[in-house]
């Protein structure tokens, strides 16, 4: 008999992580953090976007560019870091010609101006398979001051960026899955998928606030999941708490099973975070100053895993929690 297949994180844990420098903190963290100018740390982050896995085929070029942009920006936003510059990798196929690279440079050049950062060099290659495209982020903080995934403890409050959901139901409305809804909600919630938000100001003025944090890119369930594995917690989120924009709580309301998006769809690259209750006012002051929703959804316990709750306190069975490549 076959042995089992092993997932993404078991792959990364018995392959890769015995290869990691100590500056890649095991593995488990998603990022790397080397020495800088005195004071400060650096922060390291990859990730790689593939046509028809993290895009469709006939996305703007130039909102491509920016998602690939901003999703990794997102997790320099979710270590506190402010974003330095990038480093840039293209695989096209061949057929690819000049007028999709110059929208795709417009998008980026829009986003550079928008998040101050420059393209430092990378890479470029021909394919004969989908697009893939891989940026090298790198981002800057104070020494010792970056937010990891390891700090959650027994007594802490969850909290969550923004809205859940809006990215998985973006995906559906643009594959026409969301006919009941208006026009403007299937817009706004495909802009959501298609440009996400990195919450670079909220995730550096978390620093001192937040003891774990991460985005939201699996969905909620998978990484608060990974916040607690790395801790060594459990954690209740209560589902009646969900942040859900208009369109989101629409789309819900005309089909409850679509709630499965706000807990264990990716894409929505918002903030993760525990922190102790008692500096839930901080967090409401910082989320009214910069204008972004903060919302307190669940708390941190002893043991292992995430519950979720629904408005009785009833376990809620997800037959998914999140996203996974293998």
């Amino acid at each position: 008999m076959a042995a089992p297949k092993l997932g993404e994180f078991e792959r990364i844990a018995r392959f890769f992580a015995p290869l990691a420098a100590p500056e890649g903190l095991g593995l488990v963290d998603d990022v790397a953090i080397i020495e800088g100018p005195p004071g400060f740390q650096y922060v390291l982050k990859t990730d790689a976007i593939v046509e028809g896995v993290h895009f469709l085929p006939d996305d703007p070029a130039d909102q491509v560019a920016q998602k690939l942009l901003r999703v990794n920006l997102s997790d320099l936003a979710g270590k506190g870091a402010a974003p330095v510059g990038y480093l840039l990798t293209t695989s096209l196929p061949r057929e690819r010609d000049e007028t999709w690279l110059e929208e795709f440079a417009k998008g980026l050049a829009r986003d550079q101006r928008e998040f101050g950062i420059s393209l430092m060099g990378g890479d470029s290659v021909a394919t004969g398979g989908p697009i893939t495209l891989s940026v090298a982020a790198i981002g800057r903080v104070r020494r010792g001051e970056a937010v990891l995934r390891r700090g959650a403890m027994p007594g802490h409050a969850v909290f969550v960026s923004g809205t859940l959901g809006d990215a998985a139901l973006g995906l559906k409305a643009i594959r026409g899955e969301l006919p009941r809804l208006s026009a403007g909600d299937r817009a706004f919630l495909a802009e959501r998928y298609r440009l996400p938000r990195p919450r670079l100001a909220l995730g550096q003025r978390l620093v001192g606030i937040a003891r774990a944090m991460m985005d939201v890119s699996d969905g909620l369930v998978a990484d608060l999941g990974h916040i607690c594995e790395v801790s060594g917690v459990g954690a209740v989120v209560e589902a009646a708490r969900l942040p859900l924009s208009p369109a989101g709580r629409a789309a819900i309301s005309a089909e409850p099973s679509l709630l499965a998006a706000a807990l264990a769809a990716g894409d929505d690259y918002e903030l993760l975070f525990t922190a102790s209750p008692e500096v839930e006012e901080r967090v409401t002051a910082l989320s009214s100053e910069l204008g972004v929703g903060v919302t307190r959804i669940g708390r941190v316990e002893a043991g292992a895993g995430v519950r979720v709750l629904d408005a009785k306190g009833a376990a809620i069975p997800l037959t998914d929690a999140g996203y996974r490549h293998f």
